[in-house]
């Protein structure tokens, strides 16, 4: 069953966006061509961005109904991860199954946005002939513009208001105990807000080990291919200092993996630590 959620979860993703770049369609430009195309924006009829929208509220609408039925059958106990809190599911009920169907589908959404704004913080000097940044670019919208201070705060502090905000409704549903104070209640949020970062170790080890592999297997010439290895040349920068070099063969992008999956479960660790130990 968690695959079968993963699997509509991505399904629900594509569809987004799908409908959100409706307006956005690939256009040849002069001495380019295939993936190096120019990504212009252009306003298609609206009645395709409408049908995928229904199309999406469609698809969170009957797997909830097939969770409800299906899942207690199979005593399948459904979780929401939020890094470093897990909310269960234990009552497989339709409308807490509608609750986790919509809750699942926003982690992902988020972690997909937290994807969009590292790759928009690390690659900031790409041109706007990078098709593939600029894709981020128009994803991301007005919050592109912000400054880098903004972008590297604004996960935290965001996850954070939401936590204050929805902690009343998961105690009412008893999925979480009450805070001893607003203060216990906003250090929580605070912890698991430090906690949304963890979600970027995916991104980076996925861009590091595409890297090694095009490093060494030709691939084709394809402006993917260049838009990959300029992020790892970036995700890499702090270690360019260390002797990881052996003869032809560069060790840093295995190094830069290993590096950001310990730090990873080092910080998952401290932050569900220390979330057990408050209010302080």
């Amino acid at each position: 069953m968690n695959l079968v959620d993963f699997l509509l979860n991505l399904a629900a993703l594509l569809l987004w966006l799908n409908w959100r770049s409706a307006k956005f369609r690939l256009g040849p430009r002069v001495g380019m061509t295939g993936y190096s195309a120019l990504l212009q924006q252009t306003g298609p009829p609206g009645f395709r961005r409408t049908g995928v929208l229904c199309g999406l509220v469609a698809l969170l609408t009957l797997r909830t109904w097939f969770y409800w039925k299906a899942g207690s059958g199979v005593r399948w106990v459904p979780s929401l991860d939020l890094g470093v809190v897990t909310l269960p599911f234990k009552s497989i009920s339709l409308g807490r199954m509608a609750l986790y169907s919509a809750g699942s589908f926003a982690v992902v959404w988020v972690v997909f946005y937290l994807w969009l704004l590292l790759l928009s913080m690390v690659n900031r000097s790409h041109p706007e002939t990078d098709v593939w940044q600029k894709l981020v670019r128009l994803h991301l919208g007005w919050v592109e513009g912000w400054p880098l201070a903004v972008k590297l705060l604004a996960p935290w502090l965001l996850a954070a208001c939401g936590w204050y905000l929805a902690h009343p409704g998961l105690v009412a549903l008893g999925m979480v105990l009450p805070p001893k104070s607003t203060v216990h209640l906003w250090q929580q949020g605070l912890v698991i807000g430090l906690g949304t970062f963890i979600a970027w170790k995916y991104l980076i080890g996925g861009v590091l080990l595409m890297h090694i592999v095009n490093s060494y297997l030709y691939l084709g010439n394809y402006s993917l291919w260049t838009f990959i290895g300029a992020t790892a040349r970036h995700f890499l920068a702090p270690l360019r200092w260390a002797p990881l070099r052996w003869g032809q063969i560069d060790f840093t992008p295995v190094a830069g993996i290993a590096l950001v999956f310990l730090v990873a479960q080092w910080a998952e660790r401290s932050l569900s630590g220390l979330l057990a130990r408050l209010p302080l």
